[in-house]
């Protein structure tokens, strides 16, 4: 039990934050929002999203934001750290009546500093293709609500495309469209290619091409976002069912599945080499699954409450084998406007196999760290640190690491485990050491255990400092599973095969790990959350009062798809700092800061250890806020 004091410090608005590399400040005169700077009343409104792209201005000044507020959606220049923002010349200002802008997101292959294509999805469903720059409406999709009526809750261009993009709305449902392509006047007649348990993928009949070419049926209830792998070739969905699950896009074969622990996922978002996904949702945990494995490796407890975004930082993940740190080109969708500004999937490729021959079983000794962040509805920023001694369990640690928390043990340790003195937390057993950073975590070549269950000895990480490994583990590079040969096919994303393979519904499920009163204790749900539930009116979300579904999730807990607590790695946050008033909606890592918003209508920038001094003396003051926003 804290102190009243310490109380009332936990609550207090952080400017900064310290880690390991140094001191993160937020920078006042940087922050983005409308105009007349006044809060924004956010109930019942959709969430503050934000996207960004480089237009290669000569000036050097190339970047571009965009972000909604309420019915308004704004364009503007981003300076970052370099210079005060002015708000009062927004590039381009459009007000919507009767919707609002839900997501949005630029195409990195087109844009120009004399022409932008933006993305903009819409409550009603409605997607719109403009041109801020030239001010200009080129298209309007799904006009007529014809082929789906519900809100359109992630859009994103199809990476290496210049016109194909996928759009997801609350009803469950995905659909790709081609900017050359009409709708049509008349609803969409579609023909089931292939069907199994809860997936299913159309195609359009039609005479002539239109929109949509193909449409995807994901899980039970809203599909909440989908992210593209780091080279284009993967796909995955974060749905309302609690399901993630992640798809080979041009074949449209189903790759791998996990479970959440309870409640649906909200955000999920991949490694910069693809290795791992890094999902969260509901059950305010972050959830770390491995790509080639097809299991839950980790999961993260900071949040008291519900995960809106994580998102992976390029610059702080590091992989050191005796050469230069690997550089990565972006994560999630900044990967994405990266690597097609230069080379394509080339770069990508370039990047993602760079890091794969680092983890390589060449018996050089590898230090690898993942550095991936999150905010929540609880108004917080978490930072993880995802280290070997987590992604490679199996493996001796070299030396003593520090900073580690570790789960309580009934059982020694397996033998070959390297034993270290730990610093421990409270917890409800008694056992008050372990076993330093050895997770349970092991490849199916462990045949000590029976597949679905794992070992005692957990370690709960949050470690700073690398320790070497002289080896890795297979690269994605191989692709090893269902669907990983999709990219050798040669076959288009419209005639490819489709997906066979179902997992059962979902229900939720409360916690029966030693942290479930506490966990119930701390969590919030003040913070205008509405907008999560799908608005639409099946209202596939309350499959949680159904028995059956209760008793076929109950079938996951325990298995891969869904480990118990204790069978996995539990991290603990780096950093995990109160830093708005209203529930947090965006995290966004660039080259020099990162960046946040609240449902408020404020956008952020925290500058970089050593990046702050950029912002000189022209700041303007009579850009200031009037009171304090974070």
């Amino acid at each position: 039990m804290a102190a009243e004091g310490g109380g009332k410090e936990m609550n207090e608005i952080k400017t900064q934050f310290t880690t390991r590399e140094g001191v993160y400040k937020l920078l006042t005169h940087s922050e983005y929002s409308r105009p007349n700077r006044v809060p924004f009343n956010s109930q019942g409104s959709n969430p503050v999203k934000v996207s960004f792209v480089n237009v290669n201005d000569q000036s050097g000044n190339g970047d571009r934001i965009c972000f909604n507020v309420g019915r308004e959606l704004y364009f503007y220049i981003y300076k970052g750290v370099r210079k005060a923002a002015d708000l009062s010349k927004p590039i381009d200002k459009r007000i919507y009546k009767g919707t609002q802008p839900t997501c949005h997101d630029f195409n990195p292959l087109t844009a120009t500093a004399e022409s932008v294509s933006l993305l903009v999805g819409f409550s009603a469903g409605q997607v719109q293709l403009i041109d801020p720059i030239k001010k200009e409406t080129s298209k309007l999709f799904n006009e007529e609500r014809l082929i789906d009526k519900s809100r359109v809750t992630c859009v994103r261009w199809v990476p290496g495309s210049e016109s194909l993009f996928l759009v997801a709305h609350s009803s469950g449902s995905m659909y790709l469209y081609n900017v050359e392509h009409t709708c049509g006047t008349t609803p969409p007649h579609y023909q089931l290619l292939k069907q199994g348990e809860n997936y299913a993928v159309h195609t359009c009949k039609s005479k002539s091409a239109r929109n949509p070419l193909l449409r995807w049926t994901v899980g039970e209830g809203a599909l909440n976002e989908f992210a593209f792998s780091p080279d284009g070739k993967f796909l995955a969905c974060a749905s309302q069912d609690g399901f993630l699950r992640v798809f080979g896009f041009d074949a449209a074969e189903l790759h791998g599945t996990m479970k959440s622990y309870f409640g649906g996922l909200l955000c999920v978002c991949w490694s910069p080499d693809g290795r791992y996904i890094v999902a969260g949702g509901e059950d305010d945990l972050v959830t770390v699954w491995s790509f080639s494995d097809c299991r839950v490796i980790a999961r993260g407890h900071g949040h008291k409450s519900w995960v809106s975004v994580v998102a992976f930082d390029h610059c702080t993940t590091s992989v050191e084998d005796g050469d230069p740190p690997a550089e990565f080109s972006g994560s999630d969708e900044d990967f994405h406007e990266q690597i097609h500004f230069g080379a394509g999937r080339d770069r990508a490729n370039s990047a993602h196999s760079r890091l794969s021959k680092r983890n390589s079983t060449d018996g050089r000794p590898v230090s690898v760290t993942y550095r991936f962040g999150s905010v929540g509805q609880d108004t917080q920023l978490c930072l993880w640190d995802l280290t070997e001694d987590i992604l490679f369990p199996h493996l001796p640690l070299s030396r003593t690491r520090t900073h580690t928390n570790v789960m309580s043990a009934t059982s020694p340790p397996a033998t070959g485990q390297a034993t270290t003195a730990t610093t421990t937390t409270t917890t409800t057993t008694a056992n008050p050491s372990g076993t330093n950073g050895n997770s349970s975590v092991s490849s199916s070549s462990n045949s000590g255990n029976p597949a679905n269950s794992l070992p005692n000895t957990l370690p709960r990480s949050n470690s700073l400092p690398h320790s070497s490994n002289p080896a890795g583990g297979s690269t994605p590079n191989s692709h090893t599973g269902t669907g990983s040969n999709s990219s050798t096919k040669g076959s288009s994303i419209i005639d490819s095969a489709f997906i066979a393979t179902g997992v059962s519904k979902f229900a939720t499920l409360s916690l029966h790990d030693s942290r479930k009163e506490r966990h119930e204790k701390d969590h919030k749900r003040n913070h205008s959350m509405g907008h999560i539930s799908s608005k639409s009116s099946d209202k596939l979300n309350q499959l949680s009062s159904s028995r059956t579904a209760k008793a076929d999730a109950a079938k996951t807990l325990g298995t891969t798809l869904c480990p118990r607590m204790e069978d996995v790695p539990l991290l603990e946050p780096l950093v995990c700092k109160k830093i708005a008033h209203e529930r947090l909606t965006v995290l966004i890592f660039l080259e020099d800061c990162l960046v946040t918003a609240c449902q408020e209508g404020f956008v952020c920038t925290w500058a970089r250890p050593g990046k702050v001094g950029l912002l000189s003396s022209q700041n303007n003051p009579a850009n200031s806020p009037s009171g304090t926003v974070v």
